[in-house]
């Protein structure tokens, strides 16, 4: 089985407020992608929180998740994946983990499955979708390399383990902009989300 994983746990200092709680199509970005998620074939959904986690827990719990909470979030990105990852790894039944960042909102859940599907077919380390040949998000790790994830460095994050696996890498080309659509400042979110 594959587990979803979504990343929140950051400060939102560029957008000023929480990036997971902006609203997009009458609903916020997390709602948006979890809701998307779930009409996959994921498993479950993990959403990783860290900055105010308690305040964020609150407004979050009424969703079809688990939280888990990442008291070294400073540390960046890779350390709330690594969170997952600890967790994870008790879960003799999970062959890897669908990882998806919260302010890329615009997530597609026939991609989401496509991916998984061929994730199964492939025996791939890593799936990732490409659009106009940029690399985005979500990414699908297999679980043979949770131990190497633990143990990337925390200023290279993932990045450090997808380059040590190109040959192992299958990228599946998509129409969808949104996989590329990093809404991280007021500016974006005005362009992206409220110029629609």
């Amino acid at each position: 089985m594959i587990v979803a994983v979504v990343l929140s746990a950051g400060e939102s200092s560029r957008m000023g407020r929480p990036k997971a709680l902006l609203p997009i199509d009458g609903q916020t970005f997390i709602e948006k992608i979890v809701g998307a998620l779930k009409k996959s074939s994921v498993a479950k959904v993990i959403v990783v929180l860290g900055h105010n986690a308690d305040e964020m827990r609150r407004h979050i719990q009424h969703l079809p998740i688990e939280i888990l909470v990442n008291p070294d979030y400073k540390l960046g990105q890779l350390s709330s994946l690594q969170v997952a990852v600890r967790s994870l790894e008790k879960e003799a039944d999970c062959d890897g983990m669908l990882v998806h960042l919260v302010d890329h909102p615009y997530v597609n859940s026939k991609l989401v499955e496509s991916m998984i599907k061929r994730c199964e077919e492939t025996a791939k380390l890593i799936i990732v979708p490409r659009y106009n040949g940029t690399r985005g998000h979500p990414v699908i790790f297999s679980r043979k390399l949770f131990k190497e994830l633990l143990a990337a460095p925390m200023d290279q994050g993932a990045k450090a383990v997808v380059d040590a696996h190109r040959a192992d890498t299958l990228e599946i080309d998509t129409e969808d902009e949104g996989i590329t659509l990093d809404i991280d400042t007021p500016e974006l979110y005005r362009q992206h989300v409220k110029g629609e």
